[in-house]
């Protein structure tokens, strides 16, 4: 399987090719069923002159012994045969498709958090299941019906000229007026399918947000709203289908007329030539058989194209995300971060998300921070906190300006050395709905049983555990449902505590919470700071007080810095914000003599 992901991203069909080629022996042995499939019907159109000709016409008793024995092997290799296509390719179609799924996954993965700000998760859910299984249609069933319809019609025909050419003549001139509809229609069913599957992710992405907030629309009475969004938006989807079903079913009668306008005149024709003694009875019903069983694959082919279509165009949609090249990249020879306690620093650093943008979300942002060093960054939303520190485990890159760890530009570094040795708390836990165990385990799968319960006393989660029926293995449900939110945000810090990084960063980790849940946060987030080179930004100010600077940043700017003491003092920004949130809470501030 590895070999697969070595071809180049942008070839698709060699891509594809790749994939069917790391399952060639199975690949090869259903095309093989498919030819003796394809052989044992010709067959069948062949015998019915023998059958005709030499046991109803000549009365030869020894063809009647004969030919009943020939037709039973001919059908007995027949039914092998499916059987044998049907497996062996259905295996190779199914082996394609979970490869494709993984690379879809892969792909999307790797992308930088950009992207996944930009699409939405339903759209890419949809992706993967409804657009691969589009795929996995072509692949496993048409793709397949293809190619044996291709060696029927070619074995039929080897028949049909064999037997009169002449008439062969006549009869094959039909075809290139039976595949015009094919064709035709076939961009029909395209286009529409590309509607369809577009009108499909947004239908995902719709449901994804409405049940993700739930909450939301019951507290805000907007059921019948959200009811109705849905109707429109399955309306529209429902119009797009009924348009995909007339464009796939008309080429069928279409082709019935046609293919019934050449039969009958084969009919005619060949009669024509029984009556003057050219041919025979039995040469003309073997003739007119093979004709008739070559109708049926070239109408099937007409169906499959609509579901060839319809793969292609989920294809195209799913080798766009493939195909997307990630916009946090590494250099050739990537350095290794070493292990220890680092310093990070910000040189004349000026970040926008957009490259086109004017904004400037950070504006020559120069900083150091100390190997241990605890700095804190407030301000008002907006201000470009968050932004800041995102910087530094890469999850965008600088616009102007480098990020530097231990005089290391960050963009030498490899991505997978960098945050390994950063951990991150944010405001909003991030849960998976497994066992708490596995979910404070992430932070370090190699880690023992012992290891995650040490973790989990360090951040005073050990307690609430233990009173679980199945402690450790208790399921905590979709983004820890289960759980209240202190206790969300402890098994996150007992998760980054077991990481260990040398690096952390608290993104208004305990803004959320209420003053008991704070209480205990606070002091396992002590815990999780000790020793540590860590940026907090925090929306309560008391919480900063242990730092050793406090940067406010304002319109992407560094506008004050110091200690807790030393900004009040100044009676700047800092104070500003000070005074605004302990006005509310009827707190008198410390008197400073200016």
């Amino acid at each position: 399987m590895k070999n697969i992901f070595k071809v180049k991203i942008g070839n698709r069909h060699r891509l594809i090719l790749a994939m069917i080629l790391d399952k060639k022996m199975k690949f090869l042995t259903g095309m093989l069923c498919m030819l003796f499939y394809a052989l044992s019907t010709s067959a069948m159109a062949f015998l019915l002159k023998d059958v005709l000709d030499d046991i109803f016409i000549t009365q030869n008793s020894d063809k009647l012994l004969f030919l009943p024995a020939v037709v039973v092997t001919v059908f007995l290799v027949r039914g092998a045969a499916a059987y044998g296509q049907s497996y062996f390719m259905g295996f190779v179609g199914e082996h394609i498709i979970m490869n494709l799924r993984k690379l879809l996954y892969d792909r999307i993965t790797d992308l930088s958090i950009s992207f996944f700000q930009k699409e939405k998760t339903g759209v890419l859910m949809s992706r993967i299941t409804n657009d691969v299984n589009i795929v996995k249609a072509m692949v496993s069933t048409a793709v397949t019906s293809i190619i044996k319809d291709s060696f029927t019609i070619t074995a039929l025909l080897f028949v049909v000229f064999y037997r009169d050419w002449k008439l062969a003549c006549w009869a094959i001139g039909v075809l290139p007026i039976v595949f015009y509809p094919i064709v035709y229609f076939g961009r029909k069913v395209r286009r529409v399918s590309t509607g369809c599957q577009e009108a499909m992710a947004g239908l995902n992405s719709f449901l994804h947000e409405t049940f993700a907030g739930n909450k939301i629309v019951k507290t805000f009475c907007m059921e019948n709203y959200e009811k109705e969004r849905f109707s429109i938006k399955n309306h529209a989807l429902f119009k797009l289908q009924v348009k995909g079903i007339i464009a796939g079913s008309i080429s069928s009668p279409i082709m019935e007329l046609i293919g019934g306008m050449g039969i009958a005149f084969v009919i005619w024709f060949g009669g024509s030539r029984v009556l003057n003694g050219t041919t025979t009875a039995g040469t003309f019903i073997s003739f007119l058989a093979a004709v008739l069983l070559l109708y049926d694959p070239i109408k099937k082919l007409a169906q499959l194209n609509n579901s060839v279509q319809e793969g292609i165009a989920a294809m195209n949609r799913v080798f766009e995300i493939v195909e997307r090249k990630t916009e946090i990249g590494e250099t050739t020879n990537p350095v290794a971060l070493p292990a220890g306690i680092h310093s990070v620093s910000f040189q004349n650093v000026t970040f926008s998300y957009s490259s086109d943008s004017e904004k400037k979300v950070l504006d020559n942002i120069n900083l150091t921070a100390k190997n241990g060093e605890i700095i804190a960054l407030v301000g008002v939303s907006g201000g470009g906190k968050t932004s800041l520190v995102n910087l530094i485990p890469r999850f965008f890159d600088v616009t102007e300006g480098s990020v530097f760890i231990d005089h290391i530009n960050v963009r030498d570094i490899s991505l997978k050395s960098l945050r390994s040795q950063i951990g991150i708390v944010t405001q909003e836990p991030i849960l998976f709905n497994e066992s708490i165990k596995n979910n404070i385990r992430y932070g370090n799968r190699e880690a023992s049983d012992e290891e995650i319960v040490q973790a989990a006393k360090a951040a005073f989660a050990y307690d609430f555990i233990e009173k679980f029926p199945e402690k450790f293995d208790t399921e905590i449900g979709e983004l820890g449902s289960r759980l209240s939110g202190g206790e969300k945000q402890r098994i996150c810090i007992a998760r980054a505590l077991l990481k260990n990084a040398s690096i952390l960063i608290l993104d208004e980790a305990t803004s959320a919470l209420d003053a008991e849940a704070e209480r205990l946060v606070q002091k396992a987030l002590g815990n999780l700071m000790e020793g540590r080179t860590t940026f907090v930004i925090a929306h309560r100010l008391s919480t900063i007080r242990h730092a050793n600077r406090i940067l406010v940043l304002s319109d992407g700017k560094i506008v004050e810095e110091g200690t807790h003491e030393d900004l009040l003092r100044r009676k700047g920004e800092y104070f500003k914000l000070y005074k605004m949130q302990f006005e509310k809470k009827y707190i008198s501030l410390p008197v400073y003599d200016e």
